[in-house]
């Protein structure tokens, strides 16, 4: 099935802002995909904060016009003034996925497998009219190299490369007011992975106003729906960016550490679209084990890339 642009591949919308070789790694990875010259790129640019981001800026468009020529088309804006990550990923989602009904979405500092757009497509295409699924995840902290065609489902969204489809994502809405006042203590237990990781900490960061952010609602709106979230066993792509050069997530090269990409995976869908209890629990072990780890070397990774607390909150918050 084509859409009507006539491209029969879902759009790719890439995030940036500052940090040009991170861009180049991104765009690079994506463009080694066989798929990469029948797919539309969008890029979207976040105005600069000071005059040392303008220089940086037109960096990162002249990098993605460069990268241009390895994509079917490519669309490039950049904001005349800096909106936030939040407000470039909500909006910039929202225009592509309006006209072409589905997207592939990924943030500057996300390096994918040559096989990413190959199974993020397979997956889009499987559960396009399957209302029970909302997210397809293209990163795991499971990563089992012995299962690298194996996809489970389970609550919880991941934004490290991710898809999803018009007809859900029309759901979405950063209200963390009406999370706060609609969600039970069951609810909230539930959310956090039945106590396994605190991520209702961050709808109550944004609801005091301390950030802005825009995957927990996202993760949010999902939840309150009952959908499903669609992980591989063994990751599609994986966040090159702590380093050191993001605004949110300081410098910690451990998050990069035992990321293996898959090397030729393919999709094969899960037998059942339900919860897998057991890779579920896989992932409250690693939870538990990371708990004892110190932080700094904690390969906890972000599962909600976009979910950022503030330094204080991040060093009180307990993984």
């Amino acid at each position: 099935m084509t859409d009507d642009t006539g491209s029969a591949l879902a759009p790719i919308v890439v995030f940036a802002f500052n940090r040009p070789d991170h861009v180049q790694q991104t765009l690079s990875a994506l463009a080694a995909c066989a798929e990469a010259r029948m797919s539309d790129l969008h890029a979207f640019i976040d105005g600069p904060k000071s005059l040392l981001d303008k220089r940086k800026v037109r960096q990162v468009h002249d990098v993605a016009r460069a990268a241009s020529g390895g994509f079917r088309s490519c669309s490039i804006v950049t904001r005349p003034v800096n909106v936030g990550l939040a407000e470039n990923i909500i909006t910039g989602v929202s225009r592509v996925i309006g006209d072409r009904g589905r997207v592939i979405v990924l943030e500057d500092d996300i390096v994918v497998s040559l096989d990413f757009l190959k199974v993020m497509n397979a997956a889009l295409a499987e559960y396009a009219s399957d209302t029970r699924v909302w997210h397809i995840s293209a990163h795991t902290i499971i990563n089992d190299t012995s299962a690298p065609d194996a996809f489970f489902f389970w609550r919880v969204m991941n934004c490290w490369g991710w898809a999803t489809w018009a007809d859900r994502w029309a759901h979405y809405a950063r209200d963390p007011q009406r999370i706060v006042d609609s969600f039970t203590p069951d609810d909230i237990h539930a959310f956090n992975l039945d106590g396994h990781y605190d991520f209702w900490s961050q709808v109550l960061a944004n609801a005091r106003g301390d950030i802005k952010t825009w995957a927990v609602f996202w993760y949010a709106t999902i939840f309150l729906n009952k959908g499903l979230c669609l992980n591989p066993k063994l990751s599609f792509a994986r966040n090159v960016g702590f380093d050191g050069t993001g605004v949110h997530c300081g410098s910690d090269l451990s998050f990069q550490e035992g990321q293996d990409l898959n090397p030729g995976g393919v999709f094969i869908a899960p037998a059942e679209v339900a919860e897998d209890r057991e890779m579920v629990e896989k992932v409250k072990d690693h939870y538990r084990a990371a708990a004892a780890v110190p932080r700094r070397r904690n390969y906890t990774p972000k599962i909600l890339r976009n979910m950022k607390l503030p330094a204080a909150l991040r060093r009180g918050r307990r993984k």
